[in-house]
């Protein structure tokens, strides 16, 4: 049991070894409040995590209508009972005494408190002079990777049937838009290849990107796990920074920020010259094959060692490594897709599981992972920059059948142009042809990059801005309308993880005050739009989680992510989360998509025709259909371009930016928990000694990291990282200000986000968080030498 256990230093928590093929052991971890026991518990409510994308499935604990503590779930596929410390810890926010509790509106420049019908009249009123004066194109909406599937169902039918704006994503394009768009390119379409459980029997796990041993602590905890018990797999890290991961790596690979694509080309180069590919699984499966060879053929580790600055033996020992596994399994995330050429770069990833015929079968996993709980169910709810159900905007068959599902005619869906994806909505409110702007569950002010920018745009007098939250954030701030919202654990809904494992998380106490489910909030707004079908019957006919799920489910059959065989009963029912697609045919669901070849690509099936992996154009369906006339999986071949910025004199230095173990996003409930936050208070910078040596710096001292765009200040630690990197956690949003909120012009914050560049990839649109020239300069020197508190992901596990 973690009861007792102090789990924001002991993050992994005490190892259950296993061996290969065998299931992974169960372990009870469970944090109730002080002073509260078992037997307090009135009642136990199942649920799953909703602070980060692992899925841990768990129950609440409720004591007089209150939340008190949460347990882990001993009989679910995907923690087997673990907790990460955001689990454990988090849930405390739900009890914050400043939660908002009223709707606000803004009344000669103050937010004040007012009933909900003033509230929602203002948001209804607003839109529908927009869609008089200026039509459908002047209203976006941006939503979160936090919402329950039925909730993003219903946003993405009353923004895209409703209003008809094709100005609807979410913040999922900070942290999943690259798996999404990678799993396009490769197969034809979204959805997670492969599954958790395939880290039992791999022999080799590739790590691209991903601190998996912060991000998704209990997913390592699976890991350590292995690695303590009988033949454990060996482990190949592609990380700039020393982390738990890069120390339990028998192959760890430091690249210069931005050169993934000269590392993967190289990597993908040594196993097709040792003839380490699957022949009769590229023939039978694949089509560009030669252009991949011809691509990589001049691709020589000696070369990308020159522009990755690893060495050529450490390339040649990672390409044997993935070569010679008898089951691989590789997970990749933001180390690649907030990167430069990040679709290219992850997609080459799937090229390496393609060449070598590991797919489908156990141990042979491929998971693009995705950064929040939720960010699955936004990309197939179509909430997210997509049409829901994995459809294809430029397929008319598919939004044919998308207008018979939701009863309006095609031409009411908005499909003559991509789906405008977020970084583009920021810039058309920033330039006046978005008049309103609905932000739901998230906080750009904080998790944008540039934030001097964002807040200009967020603050004009002629953008209309709602912000659905919990709390009065950054953005709320900023807000022309604000709207209470209620959060998990006091609202139903289902959560779809990154392994596609579907979980109902049931409400367990009230919301506080008047703070509502953000489905009633939508379902409330599109009554008062007054929204219809074509035949004149309410355009959503749904009134509450369950029958919002049936509706989802109508939306889903066919589909590559099928739910038909999924219900809010079938879910409680079950001993465990459940994996789609799950249909009569697999009433138990899928643990493996593509065990009998490639299944989604068929010119008339797939969600997407493809890319150009240089310009971001998409392809038409005559050009696909030459290609890949039988739907088979493409193998995309990427030559490796220069960053757009690169390291000067003046900036010379690059900053990356990224997630610490103890914090979500912008700190908006993890802040507020008093052991994560006493874990990590305030926002650091971390460089090599060599390096900060190099710019006079020591470990303590006062530093501020700037670009040409902003600056942070923060506190210098010195670790174990490549030299010529600065790395500092994107989460703290509080102005290092007496007043606590914006920073005066030329005043350094605590945001990350300040300097980073308004620059994203050409296909997956996600911003560049990680390719940013920076200089970091003293402030003040500290007197002693600071000391910290060791905590595992300081020093690796203890296996």
């Amino acid at each position: 049991m973690t009861e007792g256990r102090d789990r924001t230093k002991d993050i992994w928590g005490a190892r259950t070894p296993y061996d290969p093929g065998t299931p992974w052991p169960s372990r009870a971890d469970a944090h109730l409040a002080p002073g509260v026991a078992a037997d307090d518990v009135e009642r136990w409510v199942p649920s799953a995590s909703l602070l980060h994308s692992n899925g841990d499935a768990m129950d609440i604990a409720v004591r007089d209508g209150r939340i008190v503590g949460v347990r882990g779930r001993t009989e679910d596929r995907v923690n087997r009972g673990r907790l990460g410390p955001k689990d454990l810890y988090g849930w405390q926010a739900n009890g914050s005494p400043d939660r908002l509790t009223r709707p606000l509106v803004r009344r000669a420049g103050r937010l004040e408190e007012c009933d909900w019908d003033t509230a929602m009249d203002q948001v209804a009123g607003r839109s529908r002079e927009l869609l008089e004066q200026r039509g459908p194109g002047a209203i976006g909406f941006y939503t979160t990777g936090q919402l329950f599937l039925e909730e993003y169902y219903t946003l993405a039918v009353l923004a895209r049937a409703g209003i008809g704006t094709n100005h609807l994503d979410g913040n999922t394009r900070l942290c999943t838009a690259t798996a999404a768009e990678a799993l396009k390119e490769s197969f034809g379409c979204d959805g997670q290849p492969g599954s958790y459980e395939d880290i039992d029997h791999a022999d080799v796990i590739a790590l691209f990107g991903h601190n998996m041993a912060e991000t998704q602590t209990v997913l390592w905890t699976r890991v350590l796990d292995r690695l303590a018990g009988a033949r454990p797999p060996r482990l190949v890290c592609v990380d700039p920074r020393y982390t738990p991961v890069a120390q339990q790596a028998e192959v760890h690979l430091a690249p210069r920020p931005g050169t993934n694509v000269a590392l993967l080309d190289a990597l993908l180069h040594e196993i097709i010259r040792r003839d380490l590919i699957d022949q009769e699984y590229i023939e039978t499966h694949t089509v560009g094959f030669d252009e991949l060879a011809a691509e990589v053929a001049p691709c020589t580790p000696r070369w990308a060692a020159g522009i990755c600055d690893v060495t050529p033996a450490a390339i040649e020992r990672a390409a044997e490594l993935l070569g010679t596994a008898e089951r691989l399994t590789s997970t990749v995330l933001q180390g690649v897709y907030q990167s430069h050429q990040a679709t290219a770069a992850a997609v080459q990833v799937n090229n390496l599981h393609l060449i070598r015929g590991m797919l489908g079968r156990p141990g042979c996993g491929l998971l693009q992972m995705n950064g929040q709980p939720s960010a699955q169910n936004t990309r197939e709810c179509g909430a997210d920059g997509d049409l829901p159900g994995f459809r294809n905007w430029q397929n008319d068959d598919h939004v044919a059948d998308l207008a018979r599902v939701w009863n309006v005619r095609p031409q009411d869906i908005p499909h003559h142009a991509p789906p405008t994806h977020a970084m583009q909505i920021f810039r058309y409110a920033e330039q006046g042809s978005i008049r309103m702007l609905w932000i739901t569950g998230t906080n750009p002010a904080v998790s944008l990059p540039e934030l001097s920018r964002i807040r200009s745009i967020l603050a004009q007098e002629r953008l209309f801005v709602v912000a659905q939250d919990l709390f009065l954030t950054e953005t709320a701030q900023l807000a022309d309308v604000v709207l209470p919202a209620a959060t998990w654990g006091e609202k139903t809904g289902v959560l779809t993880n990154a392994d596609r494992t579907v979980h109902l998380s049931e409400k367990a106490v009230e919301p506080p005050g008047e703070a509502r489910a953000d489905l009633d909030i939508f379902l409330d707004y599109a009554a008062r739009m007054d929204f219809r079908d074509k035949d004149g019957g309410p355009l959503i006919s749904w009134h509450d989680p369950e029958s919002a799920f049936a509706a989802w489910q109508r939306c889903s059959a066919g589909r590559p992510c099928d739910y038909t065989g999924l219900s809010h009963d079938r879910l409680r029912r079950a001993d465990s989360g459940i994996q789609w697609p799950c249909t009569e045919e697999a009433p138990d669901g899928t643990a493996r998509l593509y065990t009998d070849g490639i299944t989604f690509a068929d010119p008339d099936t797939c969600e997407s025709y493809g890319k150009d992996l240089v310009t971001g154009a998409s392809a038409e369906v005559v050009e696909y259909r030459s290609l890949n006339p039988d739907g088979k999986a493409v193998l995309r071949a990427a030559e490796y371009l220069p960053p757009h910025e690169d390291t000067s004199p003046g900036y010379p230095v690059q900053l990356i930016t990224g997630r610490t173990v103890h914090h979500f996003h912008t700190r908006t409930k993890t802040g507020r928990a008093p052991e994560l936050n006493a874990a990590a208070p305030d926002v650091w910078a971390e460089m090599s000694p060599t390096e900060a040596a190099h710019q006079g710096l020591s470990d303590g001292d006062l530093v501020q990291v700037g670009t040409p765009r902003g600056a942070v200040r923060a506190r210098l630690r010195t670790t174990a990282m490549r030299d010529g990197v600065v790395f500092v956690p994107f989460h703290y949003g509080y102005w290092d200000t007496p007043e606590g909120h914006r920073p005066p012009d030329g005043r350094a914050g605590r945001a990350a986000n300040e300097g980073t560049i308004t620059d994203w990839d050409p296909v997956s649109k996600q911003p560049l968080f990680k390719t940013c020239a920076a200089r970091v300069t003293l402030v003040a020197r500290r007197a002693t030498p600071p000391v910290r508190e060791r905590t595992d992901a300081d020093a690796g596990s203890r296996t």
